[in-house]
């Protein structure tokens, strides 16, 4: 049995390290250019009711508007 150690600052210790939101770093790359990208949603299943031209344009990826990217800059640790 180890005999806990409270209040006891070691020698050497450092700032523990910040981690990113595992939701977030799978949702989410970014490009070369330094925009945020993204997949885009509604295109998994019922794909029958929508129109090729409503499908083509869901496999393009999607970039996180203006309002948004500081947020989610935040979410990646980029800011």
């Amino acid at each position: 049995m180890r005999a806990r150690q409270q209040g006891v600052i070691q020698k050497g210790t450092k700032m523990p390290k910040v981690k990113t939101n595992s939701s977030a770093k799978k949702r989410f790359k970014v490009t070369g250019t330094g925009e945020i990208t993204y997949q885009k949603s509604f295109k998994r299943h019922i794909l029958t009711k929508k129109s090729k031209k409503r499908k083509r344009n869901l496999n393009k990826k999607g970039i996180v508007s203006g309002p948004n990217t500081d947020f989610v800059k935040r979410l990646l640790r980029l800011k």
